[in-house]
């Protein structure tokens, strides 16, 4: 295993039929997602695009304007643009659709992690997917014949991961409307264990009693949770997006509780196909 020990490793996204970076920089992404292309803000693109502004315009179908640092709405640049759309990767389909917190349902640089699944999942397994979305890691394990339950506190997002289900000609996944880390610690009170654990927690946010969440705070107790949830022979996938988690932090939090050959230590990357690249945040592999 690779941990953090100065200079980190990268793991890179590749594009796909259905989606491709086409340029970032100037604090922006282009992207195309199948036949459609959009304009999203993102602060990892600290650097100078490579194609000038109006021919983004010239390509875009939606642009997403930020009204505060969390809300927006999309501007239609190409007259009937569909709000809602399918694209593919894979046996596995995926509704994508504009929302007002500038996402549209996928997060495209997780196919490293979904190419991890394919190759670590077999039938039978017990996948436990927290703050899980609208699915694409349970889909990947579903589709390799794993039992999977799938935890989100928002009941909208379990609608749609659900629909992605049955589009990909998918089902029994098992659907949990509840927090993610509550339903973790009551998992551990049943005695349950799972073969594989995916995480993708969000950097903050507010509960549904307006309690704050930040990911810093929760770093160490996430872990040491997925630990005693593992089998003797398992895995962990945790995403960090959130720049107050460094690689250290992760290297710092994972080796309290699990041996240094068993952690793998990552950046995620997103080339673009004019030739930057667009840093996606921190990864934590564990594989027992």
């Amino acid at each position: 295993m690779n941990t953090f020990a100065g200079s980190p490793l990268r793991e890179y996204g590749l594009p796909w039929s259905d989606y491709e970076l086409l340029d970032a920089g100037d604090g922006k992404k282009l992207e195309r997602w199948g036949e459609i292309i959009t304009i999203r803000p993102d602060l990892q693109a600290n650097f100078k695009s490579n194609l000038l502004y109006i021919e983004w315009l010239e390509m875009a179908n939606w642009e997403f304007e930020e009204q505060s640092s969390i809300q927006g709405f999309w501007k239609n640049i190409k007259a009937h643009s569909p709000e809602q759309w399918m694209i593919s990767y894979g046996k596995l389909n995926f509704n994508l659709k504009l929302t007002k917190f500038k996402h549209v349902g996928l997060f495209p640089e997780q196919q490293d992690n979904w190419r991890f699944i394919q190759e670590q999942v077999n039938p039978g397994q017990k996948i436990l997917n927290l703050f899980a979305y609208t699915g694409a890691a349970s889909l990947v394990a579903r589709a390799n014949g794993a039992e999977v339950v799938h935890v989100d506190s928002i009941k909208q997002m379990l609608t749609w991961a659900n629909n992605n289900m049955e589009r990909s000609s998918l089902s029994d996944i098992k659907w949990v409307l509840e927090d993610a880390l509550k339903f973790a610690q009551r998992e551990l009170k049943r005695g349950n264990k799972y073969d594989g654990i995916i995480m993708d927690p969000p950097a903050w946010g507010l509960g549904a009693k307006g309690e704050k969440w930040k990911l810093e705070n929760h770093l160490a107790s996430l872990i040491a949770i997925a630990h005693d949830l593992m089998n003797p022979k398992a895995f962990l996938i945790l995403n960090t997006y959130s720049p107050k988690v460094t690689l250290a932090d992760l290297a710092e939090a994972a080796e309290q509780t699990f041996s240094a050959t068993e952690i793998d230590i990552k950046q995620l990357w997103m080339p673009a196909k004019t030739g930057n690249e667009l840093f996606c945040g921190n990864l934590l592999r564990v594989i027992r």
